[in-house]
């Protein structure tokens, strides 16, 4: 649906390619069955880091990391803790920019040291990616994007494009801003499916308005996404209190129902507990998917823009080579085997 929010210099080049985006926007989601640092990407627990976490939590990632990570300085013979900032005030321009670029572009959430121009060795043990890193995913994402704009290479526009779809869309999820992901800690395990899958299965078809207007450039990335994350998180407690209000007053025989889905019995919210909900609600889950349908469209127009508008009409369709089809094909026998590497979101 984000396609038909661009501008005619770039619906072209999109329309054209539009099964491609439409299929390969799930790929992230594989992508947790195939490497241990993809499902931070999709969330951030912002609630685990105090009581006004947006206030306090650094914008910038490599600050997040070494605010909360209490990193050292090691030396000959000793360790001593640094401040975020101690570091800022004492370590040279050179040393800061290299514990930059090594914090946020490092391969692995491991504990890591860095080297600096004195001869000492600075070490940070990570504490804080596991709880997620959505938001500053998703500015280094689009740079991505601006980048393959620039280049004008067709394949990483497109590829970079629906996966920036699965990650936007995310950020407009209350329940991928939260520990309480799943309702794990408030005994309402599912609700995550059922908000983000089930009501939007039922009712979206038939139901919501996808045509949300033309998309429009975004002046500050970085606060535009904690935007979005913000929106989010300040609806969650209405998603769980209302389900929880619910749970209890809805007749409890048509709570829960069983449907048959691809060979298996699968018990599922009714659809009259999930018209209740949506209802209760008042169209919160179509209002942020049509948000989340212009934000995508404005991150593709704004990353166009960045590169100086490159000309998209003459691409046309954008066919696979055999090795893009082959690691494709990777992927998918990697998803199919059912082995996901960090956290569900829910069921």
């Amino acid at each position: 649906m984000a396609v038909f929010s661009l501008p005619w210099e770039m619906f072209g080049f999109y329309k054209s390619n539009i099964e491609f985006l439409t299929q390969h926007a799930v790929d992230p989601d594989k992508r947790r069955y195939a490497t241990k640092h993809e499902a931070v990407r999709h969330y951030i627990d912002i609630d685990h880091w105090g009581e006004n976490p947006f206030e306090t939590v650094p914008r910038k990632y490599w600050e997040a990391i070494l605010f909360y990570s209490e990193p050292m300085l090691v030396l000959e013979e000793d360790s001593i803790k640094v401040s975020l900032d101690q570091i800022k005030e004492t370590f040279s321009k050179d040393d800061i920019l290299e514990i930059r670029k090594t914090v946020e572009y490092r391969p692995d959430l491991n504990p890591f040291e860095i080297p600096l121009s004195t001869g000492k060795t600075f070490y940070v043990d990570d504490v804080f990616s596991s709880y997620g890193i959505l938001p500053y995913w998703m500015l280094q994402y689009q740079e991505k994007l601006t980048r393959a704009f620039e280049a004008k290479d067709e394949k990483r526009i497109l590829r970079i494009s629906a996966e920036m779809g699965h990650y936007i869309g995310d950020a407009h999820v209350p329940l991928h801003t939260t520990e309480n992901y799943n309702g794990q800690l408030t005994n309402q395990v599912g609700i995550h499916a059922f908000w983000e899958s089930r009501i939007p299965e039922l009712f979206a078809d038939a139901e919501y308005d996808f045509m949300v207007g033309k998309a429009t450039y975004i002046n500050d990335l970085e606060e535009y996404f904690w935007q979005v994350i913000e929106d989010s998180h300040l609806l969650l407690n209405e998603v769980l209190a209302i389900e929880k209000e619910l749970t209890q007053t809805f007749p409890s025989d048509k709570q829960w129902c069983y449907d048959e889905r691809l060979e298996y019995t699968m018990r599922i919210q009714c659809p009259e507990f999930a018209k209740a909900y949506a209802e209760k609600m008042d169209g919160m889950v179509e209002e942020r998917m049509r948000d989340a349908i212009l934000s995508l469209a404005s991150l593709w127009y704004t990353a166009w823009v960045n590169a100086g508008q490159p000309d998209l009409n003459a691409i046309g369709k954008v066919e696979l080579s055999e090795e893009d089809k082959r690691k494709q094909k990777k992927l998918e026998l990697q998803f199919e085997s059912g082995n996901i590497l960090g956290r569900e979101h829910g069921k």
